[in-house]
């Protein structure tokens, strides 16, 4: 099987790569244990060293490597340099953080001492994908070192370089051979790799086919698995909300990452007091967008990653149109020039039983919703199969809590963009996954919790 760079934005294959074979695979694997025998007994410190290093060759390097990612997905080189230095920041959270996050927690029982004490599991199988091609990678691998296991990727096959330059950014850190590997392999080999004994758990970020196939191939071996999935994140306005704010946040909420993020704003819930307003400044915002070359400053919104993503969208938006959806900007596919462009769009009046109500738009689509009230609000947003990230917008303290409270997601962002950062866990419910990533809660999901009792 071959496996190729595509650049998005025009269609051209511009490098190709030779997936590894059984044999090599099997090297892989028995390098990763050897390598963990060894990495699992190194101190906090030198691993911190290490670390450190690591954003420190980002940093260096996040031009070449913003290159890379724009080239092979299609981000802007702006926000695709922004992720390289997003990578920098986890690696460092974690070098500062981890020794706290894993020292031995005392407990007073029976027992002349008794404690708990988090130990490392060994390979860990990371299968990421091709939106967030850096930091998906990042946010896995610099926990999950630190706390002493070692990393195996199974990358998105549009996205090899990143995959490649990954490994290589580790070892030029310092980080002993075979800590971290890249496994250039097609998704039929993920059960295999899964079901090894060497192998003792694994996290994914994809779609929820991807995630449901590996739990069930983990599952089938009693191994642990994380899963950040897909998202329809609700952004709910009401009429106490600052609307130029409001507005500004909902345009990158919703085309950051040319839309192609899972906690993207995606349905946009409105206060009919406000609606008319909002809809009309969204539309004006999406209208001033600029779409083009994503190594172009000037440009807004780049290529979608695929031509299936952008077959895949499209076949939405028109479904939705025919069901009677109305559109204020936008509508379809750009298919007079090369490349996977999708030009911002904006579907109103969306019926119920569209694919408005139950699927992920995965691109620069908005879909907006009009409510009498807050109940009507928080019913519309919970309606929906996914539970990843919600953000509301409202003056009213009564309001927010209930927000907080009442909104079925695993993150809730009152008056600002939804966001991962390394200081929060990360993660869903629903079909949106389950398990957390970043945080303490994260660097804990990858490691023994062994109850130690002494007499």
């Amino acid at each position: 099987m071959t496996i190729a760079t595509i650049n998005p934005a025009t269609g051209e294959t511009i490098k190709t790569f030779e997936a590894l074979s059984d044999r090599e695979i099997e090297e892989k694997l028995a390098t990763a244990q050897t390598a963990f025998e060894s990495y699992r007994r190194i101190p906090f410190a030198q691993k911190a060293k290490w670390m450190n290093a690591t954003a420190e060759v980002l940093e260096k390097d996040k031009q070449r490597f913003g290159n890379i990612i724009t080239q092979e997905m299609g981000k802007t080189l702006f926000s695709a340099i922004a992720e390289v230095e997003k990578c920098a920041l986890v690696c460092r959270y974690y070098a500062d953080n981890a020794e706290k996050f894993l020292a031995d927690v005392p407990a007073e029982t029976d027992a002349s001492s008794s404690f708990v004490r988090y130990q490392p599991l060994g390979v860990i199988l990371a299968v990421m994908p091709w939106n967030f091609p850096f930091w998906q990678v990042f946010r896995f691998a610099a926990p999950a070192l630190m706390a002493g296991n070692v990393g195996i990727l199974k990358h998105a096959s549009n996205v090899p370089q990143c995959a490649l330059n990954i490994e290589e950014i580790f070892l030029e850190a310092g980080i002993p051979d075979g800590a971290f590997q890249t496994l250039l392999v097609s998704a039929d080999k993920v059960a295999k790799i899964i079901a090894d004994d060497r192998v003792k758990a694994a996290t994914l970020t994809g779609s929820e086919f991807a995630g449901a196939s590996l739990a069930e191939n983990a599952g089938k071996q009693i191994k642990k698995t994380v899963l950040e999935l897909g998202g329809s994140d609700p952004f709910i306005v009401m009429e106490s909300a600052d609307l130029e704010t409001a507005v500004r946040t909902a345009t990158t909420a919703r085309t950051m990452n040319n839309g192609q993020s899972c906690i993207a704003a995606k349905r946009f819930i409105l206060a009919e007091a406000i609606a008319d307003e909002f809809e009309q400044r969204l539309t004006e915002s999406f209208k001033a967008l600029r779409v083009g070359d994503p190594m172009d400053p000037e440009t807004d919104i780049g290529p979608l990653a695929t031509p299936d993503i952008q077959n895949d969208l499209d076949q939405l938006v028109q479904t939705c149109i025919q069901k009677g959806s109305n559109v204020l900007v936008g509508g379809s596919a750009w298919r007079d020039r090369p490349g996977n462009f999708y030009p911002p769009t904006i579907l109103k009046d969306n019926p119920p039983g569209s694919p408005a109500y139950d699927e992920e738009f995965f691109g620069p689509v908005a879909l907006v919703f009009r409510v009498s009230g807050i109940d009507e609000a928080i019913a519309l947003a919970n309606n929906s199969p996914f539970g990843l990230g919600a953000s509301a917008w409202t003056a009213n303290s009564d309001q927010r809590d209930r927000f907080i409270n009442e909104l079925e997601a695993g993150a809730v962002f009152i008056n600002g963009l939804v966001k991962s950062d390394p200081r929060l866990p990360f993660g869903g419910i629903k079909r949106s996954g389950y398990g957390r990533e970043l945080s303490i809660q994260g660097i804990h999901e990858f490691v023994n919790i062994k109850t130690v009792w002494v007499k």
